[in-house]
């Protein structure tokens, strides 16, 4: 079973939804042997999700064998969550991730802004970064957290490790919310140039039970599966056996196996 539960069809606002360009990404999946894509648009950008339309073109019968699943990615802040909880609703939504791309009003992972790691504290910023995982993670509103080290996007660590003083404390808040992590293989085609998250963090999920997901962050058909194999390959070695999938918001787990 190879899943791809990040996908922006929309990317950034320059593209729109149309069956020619769905079935793009459907094509693409099926060139990568994927089994399930999750369309996962920002949530900038909800009056353009059209989950009918995913559903009518994921159901032509060129496409059987591939199930496409429709979820949304949403941009945490603390002051959103009455606003995130009514949008939640409003939308047949198979799963939420809940990611945090902002410290107050800095867009940290936006290209424009990176600077801003050379004017700041690199320690309080990962401690602001991961208090704000933690109210992801406690607010109840998603499924799936989002690119769980993401901090990391531009190469600049703190000089703690993180697993110790920022992230470890924040493993059984995870494991006891029932939220799934994903390993996201965008972080490989960034500067950084690993998976979210790492290797060595991906290894205190595992010990702490906390299941996962794979998604690519695809913003092109061009990107979809991108690193997955790579991924699969190390959430086998370090001990994983099932990922987990999503239908109206509920988890379904399925077995993968190690890609050669």
């Amino acid at each position: 079973m190879l899943v791809d539960y990040h996908v922006h069809a929309l990317a950034h606002g320059e593209y729109e939804y149309s069956s020619e360009w769905i079935g793009e990404y459907l094509r693409r999946a099926q060139d990568q042997n994927i089994t399930q894509i999750g369309f996962s648009e920002h949530d900038w950008f909800i009056p353009r999700i059209d989950t009918d339309k995913v559903r009518e073109v994921a159901s032509k019968p060129e496409f059987s064998g591939l199930d496409a699943r429709v979820g949304i990615e949403v941009d945490y802040k603390p002051e959103r969550e009455a606003e995130i909880s009514a949008f939640l609703a409003q939308k047949p939504y198979d799963f939420a991730i809940g990611s945090v791309h902002h410290l107050g009003e800095w867009p940290f992972d936006h290209p424009d802004h990176k600077e801003g790691f050379t004017v700041r504290d690199i320690d309080e910023v990962y401690r602001d970064y991961y208090s704000l995982i933690g109210r992801v993670v406690s607010s109840n509103l998603f499924d799936i957290v989002g690119h769980l080290d993401l901090i990391k996007v531009w190469g600049f660590k703190p000089t703690a490790h993180q697993e110790n003083f920022f992230i470890k404390p924040l493993l059984h808040e995870i494991r006891s919310s029932g939220m799934v992590v994903e390993i996201n293989t965008g972080g490989l085609r960034k500067p950084v140039k690993e998976i979210y998250p790492s290797e060595v963090l991906l290894r205190d999920l595992f010990t702490h039970n906390i299941p996962i997901t794979l998604g690519s962050d695809a913003h092109h058909p061009d990107d979809l599966g991108s690193g997955l194999a790579e991924a699969c390959n190390t959430v086998w070695k370090v001990g994983y056996r099932t990922i987990m999938g999503f239908a109206w918001r509920k988890k379904i787990l399925y077995p993968i196996t190690r890609l050669r």
